[in-house]
């Protein structure tokens, strides 16, 4: 068996979207809605993905606003960043892009693994962000691109597994089936 590769990612966000909720659905496999805003916490949690073992370190951040100073324990050793809005918000979608761009920043890269997800897709009467713009962002960015619900374990745990295939990709281990084969 190949070692557990151990990824660190921290999830990002608005107040309210969901970070909190989607990190322990996917950590716990339980729905708990919002208890206290969070300070920060972090979770650990073994999975696997395509045969090979992660443990991962999940960093459930406070939420942020586009004031917020992007803390540097946001940026060192982080494999990996969740990005979440809230579809029922238009502030959230706009805070994700102005954390987006201090992240580059601070991580002085142009591109870095990344998932933007569009959480609470079940709330289908207070939506305001289509999946095609949440798309089009995470598009624009080099990210992937989910919409999740925090109360459905399988979205969850996708969008971690998401996160993941990013991670892998930089690492230049994409998974088999997007290895490109020349015949001469």
């Amino acid at each position: 068996m190949p070692q557990p590769k151990y990824r660190k990612i921290a999830v990002l966000g608005y107040r309210s979207v969901g970070k909190s909720s989607l990190t322990i659905q996917f950590v716990e496999g339980q729905f708990v809605d919002s208890y206290d805003p969070t300070i920060e916490n972090t979770f650990n949690k073994m999975v696997s993905v395509n045969g090979q073992d992660f443990n991962l370190q999940l960093v459930d951040t406070a939420g942020q606003d586009e004031y917020s100073i992007f803390p540097q324990s946001h940026s060192m050793d982080i494999h990996g960043y969740v990005l979440v809005y809230s579809v029922t918000s238009v502030k959230s979608f706009e805070v994700v892009q102005v954390l987006h761009d201090k992240l580059l920043d601070m991580v002085g890269k142009i591109q870095v693994p990344t998932v933007l997800v569009g959480n609470k897709k079940d709330l289908h009467m207070e939506r305001v962000i289509k999946p095609e713009e949440g798309k089009k962002l995470a598009d624009s960015w080099g990210a992937a691109f989910m919409e999740s619900s925090a109360k459905e374990n399988q979205t969850a745990v996708e969008v971690f597994k998401r996160i993941i295939l990013e991670m892998e990709k930089v690492d230049g281990n994409a998974p088999s089936e997007e290895k490109k084969c020349a015949v001469m």
